[in-house]
């Protein structure tokens, strides 16, 4: 809901043209100086569990493949895991004297900023209240040197609380991917996600499921391990294209507690990759 504004002598008129009338009553953070970045897209999921970094990750490596000069902002403060896949470790350097902070870049060439690179201990944990976890956030953008990148993708924490929100209001999101999982739960946290987009005017640029089936290593015969996908239909129900489904497998798995996911070749996701703002 637009914020009315406190003026008492303000007309009808004059208010219509107002900025918080028209939903613009919060300016966007100032990327940092030595940064230029094509285009921010946001990697979100109505709850936890169902793989957002693993598609975060996977969607830098299609990227990265194709050419492109990729970053990951981690905005997930609380439960950051991005540096773990990546075998990636603190502590991040300091650029120069005036708080600039240098990303730790992977193995395929992205571009990683993440709490837990800024951590004495990585196992340490973040004990926060929403307003910090959100300036944390801005700090990555306002005090992280990224340089020049075609895209950064923002791995966000489930839900729809303050970090979210920061990120929406905060930096300029060309777009965001939704990640779901094959329950019929997922409908209603789904359509949570979808409505909060739009009541920011957050462009979606599709879905993509997690843990769609499993093929036999003996036969290849699909196997529903979390039942059947209902993505399709909420995808249609929600006027929402799906954008890729993504097996369960033990490779990937392995790959990230390794710490090598550099090495991961996610041809489920491919197809997200045609929807990005060019």
């Amino acid at each position: 809901m637009a914020k009315e504004c406190s003026n008492t002598s303000c007309s009808k008129e004059s208010c219509e043209g107002c900025p918080s009338r028209q939903g613009g009553g919060i300016p966007k953070e100032v990327l940092n100086i030595y940064s230029e970045i094509g285009h921010v897209v946001g990697v979100v999921s109505g709850k936890g569990g169902v793989g957002k970094s693993f598609a975060t990750a996977s969607l830098a490596n299609q990227l990265a493949k194709k050419g492109f000069r990729v970053g990951i902002l981690d905005a997930d403060i609380t439960g950051p895991s991005i540096p773990k896949m990546y075998g990636l470790k603190g502590p991040a350097r300091m650029a120069d004297e005036e708080n600039n902070i240098l990303p730790l870049i992977t193995e395929n060439g992205v571009k990683v900023m993440s709490i837990n690179l800024l951590l004495p201990d990585e196992e340490e944990p973040v004990i926060w209240r929403g307003p910090v976890l959100a300036n944390m956030v801005k700090q990555f953008w306002t005090d992280v040197v990224w340089g020049e990148l075609d895209y950064l993708l923002v791995d966000m924490p489930p839900g729809t609380g303050d970090v979210p929100l920061t990120v929406f209001q905060s930096l300029p999101v060309d777009g965001i991917y939704i990640v779901s999982s094959p329950q019929d739960l997922v409908r209603m946290i789904v359509t949570k996600a979808v409505r909060m987009a739009e009541k920011l005017n957050v462009p979606i640029l599709g879905l993509i499921e997690n843990y769609s089936y499993i093929a036999c290593p003996d036969c290849g015969k699909r196997i529903t391990v979390f039942g059947e996908s209902h993505i399709d239909e909420i995808g249609q129900s929600l006027g929402i294209d799906v954008l890729g489904k993504v097996p369960i497998d033990p490779d990937f798995a392995a790959a990230a507690d390794r710490g090598g996911f550099a090495e991961v070749d996610n041809i489920y996701v491919a197809g997200a990759i045609d929807k990005l703002p060019r």
